[in-house]
């Protein structure tokens, strides 16, 4: 796949996420719906974001880093904007069930960075 149909893809997918998104939000009722209704508001909020923040990675990395390989810099945002949508996601979950702190927030902040730091030196061992 090129770069412009990948570019093209994900920003097609991306519009979809965001209208699921928003067919989902208008549809579901938080305080009648079941398990499934959550489930699939948050799903769309992850595909949704996952798709916005690794165009917007891929974007930054294009404009600030010249000399760095296309297929390098759409591979990093692709896994970078999972990391950040994960993160999003679970933020707004544990805020739903009222379980959001500033102690966890930070927490979670916290171990996210440790994954990413994990992760980032188990692959430039590789």
């Amino acid at each position: 796949m090129t770069l412009k149909n990948y570019l093209i893809f994900m920003s097609v997918m991306t519009a979809v996420s965001w209208g699921a998104f928003a067919f989902v939000a208008g549809l579901v009722d938080p305080s009648k719906t079941n398990w499934l209704g959550f489930t699939l508001f948050y799903l769309a909020t992850f595909l949704a974001l996952s798709g916005t923040f690794a165009l917007l990675g891929f974007l930054f990395r294009f404009l600030f880093f010249k000399g760095e390989i296309a297929f390098r810099a759409v591979k990093l945002a692709f896994y970078q904007s999972f990391v950040l949508s994960s993160f999003a996601v679970i933020l707004l979950i544990l805020s739903a069930r009222s379980l959001l702190t500033w102690f966890n927030f930070f927490l979670l902040a916290f171990l996210f960075v440790v994954l990413e730091l994990f992760v980032g030196s188990k692959s430039k061992k590789n």
